[in-house]
């Protein structure tokens, strides 16, 4: 019986998940887990070969249907369009994850050139802004979403030479809270994932280095960096909240944002 109404309060039957920058990193562990968790899913990213055949593994390990499509999360003619085709070949979309982003350019504030903080903004927030726009749209239309913003702990405190990278992540927040009011009323939950330090591809030979190690033995108080696997069954709960978690902001960084 237990498991019976666990399997009932986690389940994504009948659901379907559109992910961007789904093909890597945190957005593959979504598209995972909630493939796994019975949702259709669709990758969107530029990369479109990395998405098909991301979506043809999961596919054949979780037996659901996915799918791999471009998206410029920048275009908003792009974002409709893929919204639509997905809508389309897998049905309403249920739950969204924004998780396509870059770290931009590591400078100062003076060193940054107009290029430098549009080319983090245009992706990290605006691209950001204009998939949420689309999508709930269309969840509108059935009164039932749940939107999924990853946001980071940078979107919180402060770091040198991060100043595109913290103020687009800023910004993520507050769209996010903006939009879990406008659309409280349609039955649409929008949360924001606030990660701390994750091994992934792009820094696992920073984080195992001894400066990296340093690093993270400073600044996090659990002493190491999380692994992606850790945030599966927070990636899990946010797409099946219940209506009174909304516009909340979901830090997961080993304690770094409680000094």
């Amino acid at each position: 019986m237990a498991n019976d109404m666990l399997e009932t309060l986690f389940s994504l039957q009948n659901r379907t998940a559109l992910i961007t920058g789904g093909y890597r990193g945190i957005g593959l562990l979504f598209a995972e887990t909630y493939a796994e968790a019975g949702a259709s899913v669709a990758l969107a990213a530029r990369n479109h070969e990395a998405c098909v055949a991301a979506a043809k593994a999961i596919e054949a390990k979780f037996g659901v249907k996915a799918m791999g499509i471009a998206m410029d999360v920048n275009d908003s003619k792009s974002v409709d369009s893929v919204t639509e085709d997905v809508a389309g070949e897998l049905g309403p979309i249920n739950i969204l994850v924004n998780s396509a982003g870059i770290s931009g350019n590591q400078k100062s504030v003076v060193e940054m050139t107009d290029a430098d903080i549009d080319e983090v903004m245009n992706v990290d927030f605006r691209g950001t802004f204009l998939v949420c726009r689309a999508v709930s749209k269309e969840m509108m239309k059935s009164k039932r979403g749940k939107i999924i913003n990853v946001a980071s702990i940078l979107g919180k405190v402060a770091s040198r030479y991060m100043s595109g990278y913290c103020c687009s992540k800023s910004a993520v927040i507050s769209l996010t809270k903006v939009l879990a009011l406008e659309l409280l009323r349609y039955n649409i939950q929008v949360n924001a994932l606030c990660p701390g330090y994750f091994v992934t591809e792009f820094n696992r030979d920073f984080l195992s280095s001894e400066t990296g190690k340093g690093m993270i033995k400073k600044m996090v108080p659990l002493g190491r960096p999380g692994e992606l696997e850790e945030l599966r069954s927070t990636a899990l709960y946010l797409a099946t909240c219940p209506p009174f978690l909304t516009g909340a902001e979901v830090y997961i960084d080993g304690g770094q944002t409680l000094q």
